[in-house]
């Protein structure tokens, strides 16, 4: 979610000058706005953080499946040669068992390729899942900032009515799903 850096510190600065009104409960709902602010603030680094977690482990998804397509490459050259070698000793039996030789050789080695490209593989479908996970809380973590973004704006009300409740107190429930929801982001 984008927004200016400075936003929160708009919200603390508008409630500060309603708690110079002189009705506690002015000032209450004014603390309350400055609380939210600094609660959305923070939810809203924790979003930041889990897209930037969801972007590397992305990256790393690709890098380990570049890893494991050179992997790929390298065994079909291998293979390529072991079968030249095998193509040269069915045709040049005075030499077979030099050109069997080096068949097994090439055989030997595009085991330890294939190894080492199933590897990369898993490492590239791991990082996927991980960028998933790190995903899912980005969203649900947008979805709490969202909740108290809008408590926040529904607590100015009872501020600009100039007391009434009714703002306020929606304002701490849509606070508390806001808080629930980020919760369920970790659980």
């Amino acid at each position: 979610m984008t927004e200016s850096p400075t936003e929160h510190f708009e919200h603390a600065e508008h409630a500060e000058h309603a708690a110079h009104s002189g009705s506690p409960f002015i000032s209450l709902v004014a603390m309350t706005i400055a609380v939210l602010a600094v609660a959305a603030a923070a939810l809203g680094s924790l979003e930041t953080i889990e897209a930037g977690a969801a972007n590397s482990s992305k990256n790393d998804a690709v890098l380990f499946q570049n890893k494991a397509t050179d992997q790929w490459n390298f065994y079909q050259a291998k293979s390529v040669k072991k079968n030249l070698y095998e193509i040269a000793a069915a045709g040049n039996p005075a030499r077979k068992e030099d050109f069997d030789r080096e068949a097994k050789r090439y055989d030997e080695e595009t085991k330890d390729i294939t190894k080492e490209a199933k590897e990369q593989e898993k490492k590239s479908e791991e990082s996927l899942r991980e960028a998933e996970h790190h995903e899912h809380r980005h969203h649900i973590l947008t979805l709490a900032v969202t909740f108290l973004h809008v408590s926040i704006a529904i607590a100015t009300i009872s501020i600009i009515t100039k007391g009434q409740k009714w703002p306020w107190v929606t304002a701490l429930v849509l606070a508390a799903a806001g808080a629930v929801t980020a919760a369920r982001a970790y659980l």
